[in-house]
């Protein structure tokens, strides 16, 4: 029986409990949303439900393309039961399409696409707004070695090309996604949550978004976005 302890962390999108093993954790997905470096704060109604879903899918999927997770099995609803990782600070972006930061910075055009896909590094710090790093950026902080950064990208082109095939069979275009890894027994291996959250999902008959985007724009209709991604990708 997996029994659910103190709680070690509480994020903006999860409560990360202890379990019965030592080198396992239980994840709780919240219902909260934040946005802006969580300047702008919200609730979206089930998101916890279905980023837990919806991660158990991908995860899974990932596993069978012989990528290595944090994944073990899902316990409910909203609770998730993993590996116990130490996360890399080094949150990897993945982007299939020009949108959101990337053409602000660059002044290119939305929708334009980016063939190969291109890797980003950003520095997991809320005190810094998470900025865009480079190798030689993180080799200077000592947050990863050249190796570590190496097998990021790696590992990173090779879940994009199994995410992006199943959303396009599911007719939904993978803009782009962020990613985290932990290392488990000295193992880099995938880890945090693939969801709406974490993915930028276009409808790919209406161009409509069916991520998080509608919850940073006030753009509306945001449960009925991740409930129709949660139908998608599950049944």
């Amino acid at each position: 029986m997996d029994v659910i302890g103190s709680m070690l962390y509480e994020g903006k999108a999860k409560k990360i409990f202890t379990a019965a093993r030592p080198d396992q954790v239980v994840h709780y997905f919240k219902d909260d949303a934040t946005a802006f470096n969580a300047e702008k704060r919200g609730t979206i109604v089930d998101k916890g439900v279905v980023n837990n879903k919806v991660s158990e899918r991908m995860f899974t999927l990932i596993e069978e393309n012989r990528i290595p997770t944090h994944f073990l099995k899902r316990l409910s609803d909203r609770e998730m039961l993993t590996k116990k990782v130490a996360i890399v600070p080094v949150e990897v972006v993945v982007r299939n399409l020009v949108a959101g930061s990337l053409a602000k910075r660059l002044g290119l055009r939305v929708g334009d696409a980016i063939e190969p896909a291109i890797v980003e590094f950003y520095y997991k710090n809320d005190a810094l707004g998470d900025p865009l790093v480079n190798d030689d950026h993180l080799r200077l902080m000592n947050v990863a070695t050249p190796g570590v950064l190496r097998e990021l990208r790696e590992l990173a082109h090779k879940v994009n090309a199994v995410l992006k095939p199943f959303f396009a069979e599911r007719k939904m275009q993978l803009v782009d996604f962020k990613l985290e890894f932990g290392l488990f027994h000295n193992k880099l291996i995938l880890a945090d949550e693939i969801s709406p959250d974490t993915c930028r999902l276009w409808d790919m008959e209406t161009g409509e978004s069916m991520d998080k985007d509608r919850f940073r724009k006030d753009m509306g209709k945001i449960e009925e976005a991740y409930q129709e991604v949660l139908k998608r990708v599950c049944g």
